[in-house]
């Protein structure tokens, strides 16, 4: 969301009294990723921001001047990503805007735990649309009918990826256990589309963190041809 306000300035119009600056600042604090703030005042505040985007200035080859030359990899490496790809980084950065709009949303979005595994949100789309990924996976009555229905039409609940099956290998206690994982690319996810039973893939613990670690990579069928080709 910096980098899409930065193409969109002038670099005399990056400052912490610039109104888009402002509400920048504004919005970041209300990501749903950032339960602990070491300093409320200054957290993602307007002179922040303003420095986040005078780091683009150093990075960016058309500007003559200097900017703020202390930026991180990262920065380089965002910047790298979406300066030839404007359009994308104008979707991702709207798609986040709007998931956060919802109150009731950016509440749930914030009960979404982090993975253990950080590579998890390295995805250029960032912690916020997969935790509405996640949360779309969530819901209990979609998954529920893909378990009736898949129950139904194969006689189990196997690992679409694999083909675990948690109630061969541990009797009753697996009894009618799978997870759901939503097929939709994290860049055409969106919370408004209504998920439908195509949408889903019944997969065991393991194939799901493996999709999950290479979201915007691979898909359910890539996923499984990479165990094809390790057998």
């Amino acid at each position: 969301m910096a980098l899409e306000l930065y193409f969109k300035l002038e670099p005399g119009q990056i400052h912490a009294k610039n109104p888009k600056i402002i509400k920048l600042s504004e919005v970041l604090n209300k990501l749903p990723i950032h339960e602990y703030r070491p300093d409320q005042v200054k957290f993602r505040n307007p002179n922040g921001v303003g420095l986040k985007l005078s780091n683009f200035l150093a990075i960016d080859p058309n500007y003559e001047g200097k900017g703020m030359e202390s930026y991180s990899k990262l920065d380089k490496q965002v910047f790298d990503e979406f300066v030839n790809n404007k359009i994308n980084l104008s979707t991702i950065a709207s798609k986040i805007k709007k998931t956060i709009s919802n109150e009731n949303l950016r509440f749930m979005l914030y009960k979404i735990e982090d993975d253990d595994d950080q590579e998890s949100f390295t995805v250029k789309e960032g912690k916020v649309i997969y935790k509405l990924h996640k949360h779309i996976e969530r819901n209990s009555k979609i998954n529920k009918k893909k378990k009736e229905i898949y129950l139904k039409k194969y006689s189990k609940l196997d690992c679409e990826v694999c083909g675990f099956d948690f109630y061969k290998k541990y009797g009753e206690l697996g009894n009618g256990f799978i997870e759901c994982h939503h097929r939709t690319p994290l860049h055409d996810i969106n919370e408004e589309s209504e998920t439908s039973m195509e949408d889903l893939a019944l997969v065991c613990a393991n194939c799901h963190r493996m999709l999950h670690r290479g979201l915007d990579s691979f898909t359910v069928q890539e996923l499984k041809n990479i165990i094809e080709a390790k057998k």
